[in-house]
């Protein structure tokens, strides 16, 4: 670095020097501040979306066996009843979530099912939660809270 010169005395850095450092702090703290993520709030949002993509699978096959599905939460996690020879998975991916809803969802063999709800919550902070939602004609979507849905019970 350089050094302003007043006669033989050194005064410091220059502005600029400063307005370098400073910015090149901003952008570090910035990209931690991004990088770190609520892991809670994560969780939920991985969990619902992949319990979305579950229900509509199991629709899905539902419709095409012909066989009525059911999904409802457990202790642990959750089941589908009525999948022969099902592989779908019975477990959250995080520990921290769980399903308030405790009446099952029917998830076929008719293509329209009418509207249904689940609310996933987060264990160690119950303020957090997130409303899956069908209104029965279309797919299962992720929505912030209960109030929003329209139609479902």
């Amino acid at each position: 670095m350089r050094m302003l010169a007043v006669g033989n005395d050194l005064k410091g850095f220059t502005l600029i020097e400063l307005l370098v450092v400073l910015a090149i702090m901003a952008v570090a703290t910035a990209g931690v501040v991004f990088a770190l993520r609520d892991g809670a709030a994560t969780a939920l949002e991985r969990d619902a979306q992949r319990l979305g993509a579950l229900l509509e699978s199991a629709r899905a096959q539902s419709r095409m066996s012909g066989s009525p599905v059911r999904w409802h939460a457990t202790e642990t996690g959750f089941l589908f009843e009525g999948l022969p020879g099902s592989t779908l998975p019975s477990a959250w991916l995080s520990a921290d979530v769980r399903a308030e809803r405790t009446a099952d969802v029917v998830l076929g063999p008719e293509p329209i099912i009418g509207p249904q709800q689940i609310a996933l919550v987060s264990v160690s902070d119950p303020t957090r939660s997130l409303v899956l939602a069908t209104d029965g004609v279309h797919p299962f979507t992720v929505r912030a809270d209960a109030n929003s849905v329209q139609g479902a019970p």
